[in-house]
């Protein structure tokens, strides 16, 4: 590596792990909302434990975990997905990827979160009608190669929120970096999401946007052809406390836990993805943040749990993931993606 390229990189480096740092000491607790921005649209990632920011894919589909993953790899890439949420929610989308020279890459993309139908009534009780929440998400990434190993990028989002006759409007943007060592497969990445706040409010109140900061890695094991992953997430804070309702039961007394190894673990999510050819995978995760919240209620034994699998049949990929984070919540996504300029 040449001096220009190094100062270059130690110069971006320190500037991001600055803006960390500002981030983690103005964090506060608070209620946030546009809890929705962390519903990912990735099979990958929603099977690998719901964030996973290191994982390497040249999918389009996953192109949203971390700007810092995207790659000329994606070339003319055209994906969808669909998620079968809890209730009668229902996600779709879209992105197109394109190269930018020899080092560069941007994705376009907008997501649609549609709720169901809901009676809609006024402040006496009266019935005013239906209503269809939604919310929907337009984004554009940009991620260039700093050099051989390290890739950094930026996502800007554009949100509109639709419930009834209030609507918002909001700005945020995804910052991120990887490190990949093809000759050791490891990854590291570093990110900070969803920064940003409202350009226009539902009433007076202000709703703060999810700003979190994500740490990952993920290596393989010698020849053995899976990628182990760990990441760090929430970290805009330590405590994290849940409320445990034991089993459930009248007679069960519910607890605050607080406990250093609780919070620890809210914090982090562990994945395997195994992948015994270029055209076929599969990956399982597990968050003990979303078994713990799920505490409260009669969660199922999966709780907590995810999977996906992922397979490439000549032009076309296709991926689907599962969870069920309570008995009466069973999710199910799938993700589909072609290159265009093979037709």
């Amino acid at each position: 590596m040449n001096s220009f390229l190094h100062n270059l990189l130690c110069n971006r480096l320190i500037a991001f792990v600055a803006t960390l740092s500002v981030l983690s000491i103005n964090a506060q607790d608070g209620t946030y909302a546009y809890s929705f921005l962390n519903i990912p649209t990735s099979t990958l990632a929603y099977g690998l434990g719901g964030v996973n920011i290191s994982n390497i894919d040249d999918d389009i589909n996953a192109s949203d975990r971390n700007p810092g993953l995207l790659g000329s790899e994606i070339d003319m890439q055209l994906g969808v997905n669909y998620m079968r949420y809890v209730g009668e929610s229902n996600f779709a989308g879209v992105k197109f990827g394109r190269r930018a020279g020899d080092r560069g890459a941007w994705a376009v993309g907008i997501q649609y979160f549609g709720y169901g139908t809901i009676k809609g009534a006024d402040i006496n009780g009266v019935q005013t009608g239906d209503i269809s929440p939604k919310d929907v998400v337009a984004n554009i990434t940009y991620a260039h190669d700093i050099n051989d190993t390290w890739r950094g990028g930026a996502t800007l989002k554009y949100i509109y929120s639709s419930y009834d006759s209030f609507s918002a409007m909001a700005l945020a943007t995804d910052l991120g970096v990887n490190y990949y060592n093809a000759d050791s497969d490891f990854s590291f990445s570093a990110m900070v999401a969803n920064l940003g706040g409202q350009v226009k409010r539902f009433n007076e109140k202000y709703d703060r946007l999810p700003v979190d900061i994500r740490l990952g890695l993920s290596k393989s094991l010698g020849s053995l052809p899976m990628v182990f992953s760990i990441t760090a997430w929430n970290l805009t804070k330590w405590h994290l406390p849940y409320y445990d309702n034991g089993d459930g039961t009248s007679e069960t007394d519910g607890k605050i836990k607080d406990s250093f190894s609780s919070n620890l673990f809210r914090h982090l999510i562990f994945a395997a993805d195994f992948t015994p050819s270029e055209n076929f995978h599969i990956g399982i995760g597990y968050n003990y943040k979303t078994r713990t919240d799920m505490s409260t209620y009669k969660r199922s034994f999966l709780s907590g749990f995810s999977a996906c699998m992922g397979l490439k049949v000549s032009n076309f990929g296709i991926g689907v993931a599962f969870a069920q984070p309570h008995t009466g919540a069973t999710t199910f996504m799938i993700n589909l993606s072609t290159k265009l300029y093979e037709f």
